[in-house]
């Protein structure tokens, strides 16, 4: 069996034993629904509102997508701007470590103000929390180059741009890999907050709505849609970032 099938196989007979246990919980202490729905209803209601959930988890995975490309793209400029200008070190790295001290709910309703309760101001909210990861993984990697490269760059008279393109972003792949597994766990983060603060659909409208009304279950089931697709993009960015380094060798 594959390193891979057994992986799955352990998350699987690790999440039945979770919800037998949460089952069992619920009805051995006959828990109303609105406290703690058990396992069994919370499918229930994924079945019987399929259609309604599943367009709203689209919009939320969508605000997700984009917020993931802008969000990456920015980090992977900002590292590179951060490598090779003093003057971005000097005056921007502050500012993006000043900015990642802000509380996310802090800064959301001022995104909404400036961008609107349309799709912006949620893809904007996914880029912030997205690109410090990014650029604090990738800036990370390009400072670490190792020295045995950098010499070899400067007897082979390569320029400075050779040097960062040829030699310091390949080595700095891997560290980026490390920063865009952690910006994929939080990506859907952004857009949920985003929808909290103002929004008329996707999976935080939904969730802020069902709590209103104490329907626990809807919670819940938006919930399970909403850690499905953060294993999804957590699936589909770690199969990209062992593509980008076919040289790294993992191990368990």
């Amino acid at each position: 069996m594959s390193d891979l099938s057994q992986r799955t196989v352990r998350g699987g007979v690790t999440a039945i034993l979770l919800l037998a246990a949460w089952e069992a919980a619920v009805r051995g202490f006959d828990l109303p629904s609105y406290m703690l729905p058990a396992p069994s209803r919370v499918a229930q209601v994924l079945i019987e509102r399929a259609d309604f959930l599943f367009y709203q988890a689209g919009i939320t995975a969508y605000e997700t997508g984009l917020g993931l490309v802008f969000g990456v793209v920015s980090g992977v400029v900002l590292a590179l701007m951060l490598s090779v200008l003093p003057i971005a070190q000097r005056y921007l790295l502050p500012v993006v470590v000043v900015s990642q001290a802000l509380p996310v709910f802090a800064i959301a309703p001022l995104l909404l103000l400036w961008f609107g309760f349309g799709l912006a101001s949620k893809i904007v909210m996914a880029s912030l929390i997205i690109f410090f990861p990014v650029t604090s993984a990738f800036y990370d990697g390009l400072r670490r180059t190792h020295p045995d490269l950098l010499d070899y760059a400067h007897m082979v008279h390569a320029t400075p741009w050779q040097t960062l393109m040829m030699i310091r972003v390949p080595a700095a792949l891997p560290a980026l890999g490390s920063g865009l597994r952690v910006a994929a766990v939080f990506a859907p983060i952004g857009a949920i907050v985003g929808e909290w603060v103002g929004s008329s659909k996707g999976l935080g409208f939904v969730m802020l709505q069902a709590n209103a009304r104490a329907q626990a279950d809807v919670v819940f089931a938006a919930l399970v849609l909403l850690a499905v697709m953060a294993l999804l993009l957590r699936t589909i960015v770690d199969r990209t970032t062992r593509a980008m380094t076919p040289w790294q060798s993992e191990t368990d």
